[in-house]
């Protein structure tokens, strides 16, 4: 593999080789095996692959948490040493390369996309999302990139930016790669007390269990159990848990509102300790409402 800290490096190195598709796994670091999910798809589907590795600063609408963002460069390459091939590439980035002085940043306004779930908690998260992603998109120019699902409303919201913008690129939504409790694996994990490290696996539970009351319950009965299940968790809170279609996000209040030809996900945000965690499911309806 190849390692490139400059925009200019990388691009003479990529526009060096010929090879199609090319495909691009944008991460912020402290890599684990879901972002290794991803890495092996795209070396599976293209014979050239770039990894990104950038905590953006633009997407954090709270300070500390950036600061305490995990940040494991050296053992990210050893591990990326190990699968990448001989011209595949790594861009380990300074702030101002990404953003360097006189770039123009776009603001995005996704409609009703970004008004729920995370965008009501983390406000201006997915404005820098889309910023990042944007000029990644442009540094790179891949043919396919590469989301996992774990970040569900993200991954919606970058098929919307590829859309308005009119990229050339194919966005592959991965499957979330879970803990063997069933917590949704994510960098954050690392920072999680012990204590609390060892009952996170109830997030994962919950929304099973959720999912499974479809069939008996409708969404306000459902929604109480989540929360109260959730909250009587010693050091677990809720944030939110929304069940929303896959294309709008728009939150369903009872299930006879689902449509038999849509797919509905339950999202759900936690606080374990000061650590806030997000996951979500499907959640299937069998008796959903027919559309005519």
């Amino acid at each position: 593999m190849k390692v490139f800290n400059t925009v200019k490096d990388l691009q003479h190195h990529l526009g060096s080789i010929k090879a199609s598709p090319k495909g691009f796994v944008p991460t912020m670091g402290a890599l684990h095996k879901g972002h290794f999910s991803l890495i092996e798809k795209s070396l599976l589907e293209c014979p050239l692959t770039t990894v990104s590795i950038f905590v953006n600063p633009t997407q954090f609408n709270d300070k500390n948490d950036l600061e305490r963002y995990p940040r494991t460069p050296q053992k990210d390459l050893s591990l990326l040493s190990e699968i990448l091939r001989t011209d595949d590439a790594v861009f380990i980035p300074p702030v101002e390369e990404v953003y360097p002085a006189g770039l123009k940043i776009e603001n995005y306004d996704f409609g009703k996309l970004d008004k729920v779930m995370e965008g009501i908690y983390r406000p201006g998260h997915f404005n820098g999302v889309a910023q990042v992603v944007s000029r990644l998109f442009d540094i790179v120019k891949p043919d396919r990139a590469y989301f996992g699902q774990k970040d569900f409303q993200q991954l919606v919201i970058v098929r919307e930016l590829v859309r308005k913008k009119g990229l050339p690129v194919k966005i592959i939504g991965c499957p979330i790669v879970r803990e063997p409790d069933g917590l949704a694996m994510s960098s954050r994990n690392i920072l999680l007390e012990p204590s609390l490290r060892e009952k996170a696996g109830i997030i994962f539970k919950t929304l099973s269990d959720a999912s499974e009351m479809l069939k008996d319950s409708d969404i306000p009965e459902i929604k109480e159990f989540v929360a109260s299940t959730i909250n009587s968790t010693p050091g677990f809170k809720l944030e939110y848990f929304e069940i929303v279609d896959e294309n709008e996000l728009q939150p369903v209040s009872r299930k006879n509102s689902m449509l038999e030809d849509k797919k509905y996900f339950g999202c759900i945000a936690v606080w374990a300790g000061k650590i806030r965690l997000i996951d979500n499911i499907e959640f299937r309806h069998p008796y959903s409402k027919k559309v005519h």
